[in-house]
């Protein structure tokens, strides 16, 4: 058995701080990627020290499985896990790319399995109901304008309150965005979006703007994530909707109704912002009765005779 001695555990974080610098200066990651690795590897060096391993090079496939049920005993569930095992994976490449390891010891373990929740869209219909909102202070209309926006290109909450005016094309419907990764992309307007982004845009200056923040709260600033679940979810209220209305879930509805209308998953990729074809298959879904008739209609052993 290994006995830990007392430079283990600078053998163990030394390492971890130096990968972590690495994604600072060299891969130059969001600051909410370098934190969330911090967090995870941080906890696996703590797990690590229980099952008495002290260097990485101690690690192998069988203790990186140990980590992870470890892990899970903590209560972590599956997409935590996943984030945790992905974080070692990336650490453990840096370190074989370092020649610090030979091969990289998470690389055959894999992922724990995914559940397929998914939050309930909200049907068009209440889409609608919702989005039917005819006040005239502004407030109310810069409410209505950042759901036309949220809806109509299918925003993240976080690229919705990131938005700046500078980063609208009006004139060609189109707005610029700064996703995931800090990969922007361009995305269509619609038309409901356009009039009320103008409507917004001429009672702006009512809240004397701190920044070239598109949407802002009445003190000036840039509205918060919070502000807007919390405002989004009274107007669901407000509107005599049967469900709570959540930013997400109108994201979510989006993909849906344009995955049911136009049924191309690679333009709802684009223009959700995933990097992988799989997270859209994931995150949307197709009507079964769509894909019986896909199915009916390509499939030879499925023809039926007339």
């Amino acid at each position: 058995m290994v006995q830990p001695n007392e430079n283990s555990n600078a053998t163990l974080t030394l390492p971890v701080d130096q990968f972590l610098n690495y994604l600072k200066s060299e891969k130059q990651l969001s600051l909410n990627t370098q934190i969330n690795y911090r967090r995870q590897l941080y906890a696996l060096i703590s797990l690590a020290k229980e099952i008495e391993i002290s260097t990485w090079q101690d690690l192998d496939s069988s203790a990186v499985r140990l980590l992870i049920s470890r892990s899970k005993q903590t209560g972590l569930q599956a997409r935590s896990l996943s984030l945790r095992l992905s974080a070692l994976r990336s650490f453990c490449d840096w370190m074989v790319k370092n020649e610090r390891l030979t091969a990289n010891p998470a690389r055959g373990v894999l992922n724990p399995k995914l559940g397929q929740h998914l939050p309930k869209n909200i049907d068009i219909d209440e889409i609608n109901q919702l989005l039917d909102i005819n006040y005239n202070d502004p407030l109310s209309v810069r409410d209505r304008a950042m759901l036309e926006v949220m809806y109509g290109s299918g925003l993240r909450l976080s690229e919705l309150v990131s938005l700046d005016c500078r980063e609208l094309n009006l004139t060609d419907g189109e707005i610029r965005v700064m996703g995931k990764g800090n990969k922007e992309r361009k995305l269509p307007l619609g038309r409901e979006s356009i009039k009320w982004i103008k409507h917004w845009l001429s009672m702006r200056n009512c809240f004397v703007p701190q920044d070239d923040a598109l949407f802002i709260s009445k003190l000036g600033r840039r509205i918060s994530p919070r502000n807007v679940e919390k405002r989004f979810a009274q107007w669901g209220v407000k509107q005599g909707l049967s469900s709570h209305v959540h930013p997400h879930k109108l994201r979510h509805s989006f993909a849906t109704h344009m995955l049911e209308s136009s049924r191309d998953l690679r333009a709802v990729q684009e223009l959700l912002g995933h990097a992988d074809l799989s997270t859209t298959q994931v995150y949307t879904h197709l009507d079964f009765s769509h894909l019986s008739e896909v199915y009916d209609s390509a499939h030879p052993r499925a023809k039926r005779g007339k």
